[in-house]
């Protein structure tokens, strides 16, 4: 679905300034948020999956949040490019899906984490890609406040910081107000550094 934003210029849905641009929408349909698909090579999302099922057993629908969450919700895989994706690393033997209810939850299997050392560089240099993006639309678009400012190890600090809340509150929405206070504790013992 393509326009024009107010100044008369092509628009696509999902672009910054374009009448009906919205974080997060229309993923892979036009603007910037298409850039990241393209931004990913053949193969790059089964490295992605396999290190994200290493660092703990997942559902497809995991992945696609933590992919969303480390590009700031401008990209997210769809559900037909990850589920073939997890099938594929499942068939070659690098993952196997454990049946979790109606879900299918993934775990890494000897040959993935073989697999995986041996594609580490190439897996972290996605993730940095992915970051790079995060950071250059964030910029783009006027967010991130004095992040731009910070060292890029206090960066990930504060990312690690808000991937760790989110997930929390995915687990346990109840559990907005206990993870407020937490927070507010550690901003007041930042206050006294």
């Amino acid at each position: 679905m393509d326009g024009l934003d107010n100044g008369g210029r092509r628009c696509g849905f999902g672009m910054p300034g374009c009448r009906w641009a919205r974080r997060g929408g229309g993923r892979g349909m036009g603007g910037e948020v298409s850039r990241a698909g393209r931004m990913l090579a053949q193969g790059d999302l089964k490295l992605i999956a396999l290190a994200l099922i290493a660092e703990q057993p997942r559902h497809g629908y995991d992945i696609i949040k933590v992919i969303e969450e480390r590009t700031a919700g401008w990209y997210a895989p769809s559900p037909g490019v990850v589920y073939p994706t997890l099938t594929f690393l499942e068939e070659t033997g690098q993952v196997i899906a454990q049946p979790e209810g109606a879900k299918k939850l993934y775990v890494i299997t000897d040959d993935g984490r073989d697999q995986l050392a041996a594609s580490r560089a190439l897996a972290d240099a996605v993730f940095e890609r992915l970051a790079a993006f995060r950071e250059t639309m964030q910029q783009q678009n006027g967010e991130g406040g004095d992040a731009g400012d910070l060292s890029p190890l206090l960066r990930a600090a504060l990312d690690n910081l808000r991937a760790v809340v989110a997930r929390q509150i995915a687990r346990d929405p109840d559990n907005e107000a206990e993870l407020v206070a937490v927070l507010a504790r550690a901003a007041g013992e930042l206050r006294k550094v």
